[in-house]
């Protein structure tokens, strides 16, 4: 009786251990563990790994490479995250691969992802710290949407405003129903082409200018190849040059003559000073003048009378027929 309590105790011992690994087998199959194959730890550094837990899924390039073993919080502002990876990945992740953490489907469960670079570099080993990239937070977008919502709501809110306004206007709708404006834009459209076709002539005439300008056609062709003629024109620019400086030094000349007749007229020297500021001379002048004009009348009625004297008739008579005769 005791052999058959024992027989049973130990067969229960041995049922219990066996339901045991079967559970521990069944769970680290459920959680992707190698249990008889080997891997190596890699550790990245995340500010927030939003919701991420231990046991989801390492993958690399979206191949599953392994698990997340321990997640440690190293202060306020950075997280640890420990990945057990699958040992044949170590000839494939560079330490420049690049962590980050992102959803699997729309609502699934946290993965880490592990993307390649670009750029080489030497192989992961154990406990290497992988760079991260900074994961998309959903609360962000969601953020992000709604006030692009309410942007889209304001801008259908203006839309049907503006409809609205649009189907209220008569003036519009009578442009629209008028059946010249086609005809109007048929004519504009055949004036543009007119316009186009002118000015791209004009543009070829142009071209043809520069082009005869450049070969050293024309007069100004000429003052840009022509070397020759730019060396007259220098020599013309200092000529130039020379006479507006004697001319300079002749204005200079003829300011200190201006100058010098002023001195005279206002020092009471010379004749000019007389004519002008001599009241007396004036006067005598005026009186010569005047007698010499007196005297001119006279000669000139004397001259008269002699015409009609019978001594001299004769005489004035023969000039006057000899002046007709030269005209």
């Amino acid at each position: 009786m005791a052999k058959k309590v024992v027989s049973n105790v130990k067969l229960g011992v041995f049922v219990l251990a066996g339901l045991l690994f079967l559970v521990i087998l069944l769970y680290m199959i459920g959680k992707n563990r190698n249990l008889f194959g080997s891997n190596y730890v890699l550790k990245a550094r995340f500010e927030n790994i939003q919701g991420l837990v231990t046991g989801n899924n390492v993958r690399f390039s979206g191949i599953q490479a392994g698990t997340v073993k321990r997640i440690d919080i190293i202060n306020d502002t950075l997280i640890e995250v420990t990945m057990v990876i699958d040992k044949k990945m170590s000839k494939i992740i560079h330490k420049n691969a690049v962590a980050s953490i992102s959803t699997e489907g729309l609502v699934g469960n946290k993965v880490v992802n592990i993307s390649p670079s670009k750029i080489p570099d030497a192989l992961a080993k154990d406990d290497d710290i992988l760079p991260v990239k900074k994961a998309v937070n959903t609360d962000e977008i969601m953020e992000t949407l709604y006030n692009t919502n309410s942007d889209v709501a304001i801008i259908a809110a203006g839309l049907r405003t503006t409809v609205e306004r649009i189907n209220k206007s008569s003036a519009l709708w009578n442009l629209l129903n008028d059946e010249s404006i086609p005809e109007n834009i048929r004519i504009s459209f055949a004036s543009i082409r007119s316009t186009t076709g002118k000015a791209v002539k004009i543009a070829d005439d142009l071209d043809k200018i520069i082009l005869g300008v450049k070969n050293g056609e024309g007069s100004l062709g000429a003052i840009l190849k022509d070397t020759s003629l730019v060396k007259n024109l220098n020599d013309a620019i200092l000529t130039i040059n020379k006479v507006g400086n004697e001319a300079d030094s002749v204005t200079v000349e003829i300011n200190k003559l201006v100058k010098g007749v002023h001195e005279d007229v206002s020092q009471g020297k010379g004749t000019v000073n007389a004519l002008l500021k001599d009241s007396m001379m004036v006067k005598k002048i005026e009186a010569s003048l005047d007698n010499i004009q007196k005297g001119t009348d006279g000669f000139n009625s004397n001259m008269e009378a002699l015409k009609h004297n019978f001594l001299f008739r004769g005489y004035f008579r023969k000039l006057e027929k000899q002046k007709k005769k030269a005209q």
